[in-house]
């Protein structure tokens, strides 16, 4: 149906996570639409950014350097750790500005069913970061999804480090600001019962 360069582009638009066969198509037509500067500017972003950005040696962010501009900020609080699952969630949490220390990234949760176990994580890694001389995390806060494998995993780090004298927190869920009680769903529910706190 298309000539094969927009057939192509289509394509490799589909490939995105989210992009369907509709807004890949909207996607290539507006990119036939851009004036030669700025498809070649889209061009060498995506190029530069997969050539350069890898995964920080310490915390598993991503970086151009050996390590990320979180791990190297010294006005970090370096008693607590913030764990979270994706990069994409680190950024998350650092967009509220509540969180002042430092992460570990696991690329991941535990997930049988996806073929995800301990090994394909950043697990030894995080266990070799606390027991290092230096150490000097005293909490480790699991910033996890809410789910059967965020569960899972927060189960297995919190076996793990709590030998090692650490404490291990777990982010709170609950409702939504603004959020209706009868349009809340019951496990929401009773997670924001079990994470009450007292008031005043």
């Amino acid at each position: 149906m298309y000539t094969l360069p927009l057939a192509r582009l289509i394509e490799a638009f589909q490939k995105l996570p989210g992009i369907g066969p509709k807004s890949a198509q909207r996607l290539a037509f507006h990119v036939l639409k851009q004036d030669q500067t700025d498809v070649q500017l889209l061009s060498s972003a995506l190029v530069d950014a997969k050539a350069q950005v890898k995964a920080c040696q310490q915390c598993y962010n991503v970086t151009v350097e050996a390590l990320c501009e979180i791990c190297t900020d010294t006005d970090r609080d370096p008693t607590a750790l913030c764990v979270v699952a994706h990069v994409q969630d680190l950024y998350a949490l650092e967009r509220t500005g509540d969180v002042r220390s430092g992460y570990h990234v696991l690329g991941g949760l535990i997930s049988p069913i996806d073929g995800i176990g301990i090994d394909q994580l950043n697990l030894q890694a995080l266990l070799g970061r606390l027991q290092r001389p230096d150490n000097t995390v005293r909490e480790v806060i699991l910033a996890l999804p809410p789910s059967v494998e965020g569960d899972t995993t927060s189960l297995y780090i919190s076996r793990l480090i709590r030998p090692l004298g650490i404490d291990v927190t777990r982010i709170g869920y609950g409702l939504p600001v603004g959020g209706d009680l009868d349009y809340a769903d019951t496990l929401t529910l009773s997670r924001a019962l079990a994470g009450r706190r007292a008031v005043g």
